[in-house]
């Protein structure tokens, strides 16, 4: 009950500064910030930002001086949705039970808010600079912008189209999402011990996170084939239709399975279980959920 409690009032503060901040864009009808808040309002798990503040607890770091960072890495995902969703990547027309940002307002308009978006995610991270240390503030986005870029999520969305309708094996299918997935995991994971200067921290955090990582896709591709559309706000079967490289079809679900349960053994040994109380909530709470 009181993992559950926590798990309702984090996801209430984040909510409420998401709110805040779209308050003071004035998203006026027609402008790129109304796409950017029909976005950022869909009804998202807020799972990164919630990691971001268990580890945060972790580390001892005030939830209010991580603001900013928790907003940067709910934008930087959001961005990610808003493009994955488009016609030339994954050609989705419903996402979170609403229709996907370029069905709502057209691709350009779409387009343009993922761009605001990624770009406001760094505009953010600048706005830690007087509760943290410059150098580290530096640090912490140096890892956000790594996670996002090139080398990470844009990688592993590369990975993942070049491997429709492909032979692929599972330790390539893993590097695909141990990029597309478990990046931003791990770097949100990672950002308050940054932030805090606790280098032990950093490194079993941004661990847990790859395991995290893995498991939340692993049930994500589950949830593709089992699961049931209006429950998940999002079609099912797409996967299959679009020759997707994912676990179910590599390895029968019941292997899948066992292996999210040994990412979430794996991602539990790397944490003291008091200290880690949330993060253990929030991991069974990926593995469990049916939406």
């Amino acid at each position: 009950m009181v993992a559950e409690q926590w798990l309702s009032d984090s996801r209430t503060v984040v909510d409420g500064w998401i709110r805040d901040d779209i308050a003071a864009m004035e998203a006026l009808p027609g402008s790129v910030e109304e796409v950017m808040a029909y976005a950022l309002t869909a009804g998202g798990k807020r799972l990164r930002p919630q990691l971001m503040l268990a580890a945060a607890e972790y580390v001892s770091v005030d939830w209010e001086a991580l603001r900013p960072a928790v907003l940067a890495v709910e934008y930087l995902h959001t961005y990610s949705l808003i493009h994955d969703d488009l016609p030339a990547m994954d050609d989705d027309e419903l996402r979170r039970g609403k229709p996907t940002a370029h069905i709502a307002f057209g691709e350009a308009q779409a387009i343009l808010a993922g761009d605001a978006l990624l770009t406001e995610a760094f505009f953010k991270m600048a706005a830690l600079s007087p509760g943290f240390a410059p150098e580290r503030v530096i640090r912490a986005s140096r890892r956000l912008a790594l996670a996002a870029g090139r080398e990470g999520l844009v990688r592993g969305q590369v990975l993942d189209l070049a491997a429709e309708y492909q032979t692929v094996d599972v330790q390539q299918l893993e590097r695909i999402h141990r990029l597309k997935t478990g990046a931003l995991f791990s770097a949100a994971l990672s950002l308050p011990a940054i932030l805090a200067g606790d280098r032990e921290a950093e490194e079993l955090l941004s661990a847990f996170g790859e395991h995290f990582g893995l498991a939340f896709q692993m049930v994500d591709d589950m949830l593709n084939v089992i699961g049931d559309a209006q429950t998940l706000g999002k079609a099912t079967g797409t996967d299959a239709n679009r020759g997707k490289a994912t676990y179910p079809r590599l390895m029968g679900l019941e292997a899948v399975r066992q292996l999210v349960d040994e990412h979430c053994r794996a991602a539990l040994a790397l944490v003291d279980p008091e200290r880690g109380e949330h993060l253990a909530a929030l991991l069974a709470f990926a593995r469990d959920r049916s939406w």
